[in-house]
């Protein structure tokens, strides 16, 4: 089905470039040109019954989208979770049922519920879980409490009266995906990445020597010498430290 053009509008992409136009994210530029569709993560239609009208691609984001039809008339954009298909019926409310699609407040949901588009404060908005395959679980309801396992497998504390959906998000195959050539790589935006082993001795600190020769150094680090793979980058007091009851577990 074709995109309802109420709900897009044309944007200009940042392409790794801050509010000066510096480039603070490398290997960004080019690519499609995209319209832009206004989708909806607050949710703020409570108590009024929608239903699913199509299920579209979105090139902004992983997952499908699918357009809504509320009965008061108002279409809106949603992120769509697995199983969830054409003419089915959602609604935004605390006394929903708990089934795929629906909405309510984590104080209504049982626990090992699969949830996405999950508040961080109550009414502010859907900010976690919303990439295409992802879930999180809810573990236990503690002193007005809900704690979340995460997809990175963080298990956090949210307040009760946020909101979440219940569900996956669809298209979990979009992480076998293969790129296949470079040129798919421009469309999508993603400019070639050097190693830093083909730079001069100037330009790198693993660059130079004779023919192929590793980094020669304990750990890696970025062009400018900062240590990278590993090395914690979130603040060491942070306002949200204390609602985080583990962190995730890093890779081997």
């Amino acid at each position: 089905m074709k995109k309802y053009k109420p709900l897009t509008k044309g944007f200009k992409r940042d392409v790794g470039r801050n509010s000066f136009g510096r480039i603070t994210v490398r290997h960004k530029g080019g690519g499609a040109k995209r319209l832009y569709r206004r989708v909806d993560f607050r949710y703020d239609k409570k108590d009024i019954p929608a239903i699913v009208q199509s299920i579209e691609y979105d090139p902004n984001r992983s997952g499908f989208i699918g357009l809504v039809s509320y009965l008061d008339g108002e279409k809106r954009y949603v992120l769509l979770p697995a199983g969830l298909n054409s003419k089915d019926k959602i609604i935004t409310s605390e006394k929903a049922e708990v089934k795929t699609g629906n909405r309510l407040p984590l104080a209504k949901i049982p626990v090992g519920t699969f949830l996405y588009n999950i508040e961080i404060k109550p009414n502010a908005g859907a900010k976690l879980v919303r990439s295409a395959g992802n879930y999180a679980e809810l573990i236990a309801h503690a002193q007005d409490f809900a704690l979340i396992k995460l997809p990175s497998t963080e298990l956090r504390k949210i307040p009760e009266n946020a909101w979440a959906s219940i569900g996956q998000i669809s298209k979990e195959e979009h992480k076998l995906r293969v790129i296949g050539k470079a040129g798919r790589s421009r469309w999508l935006g993603i400019r070639p990445t050097v190693r830093g082993s083909a730079m001069s001795p100037c330009d790198h600190p693993f660059g130079g020597g004779e023919g192929r020769s590793g980094a020669g150094m304990t750990r890696p680090k970025n062009i400018w010498g900062k240590g990278i793979r590993g090395v914690k980058t979130r603040k060491r007091k942070k306002y949200s430290d204390i609602f985080i009851v583990n962190r995730r577990k890093r890779k081997k």
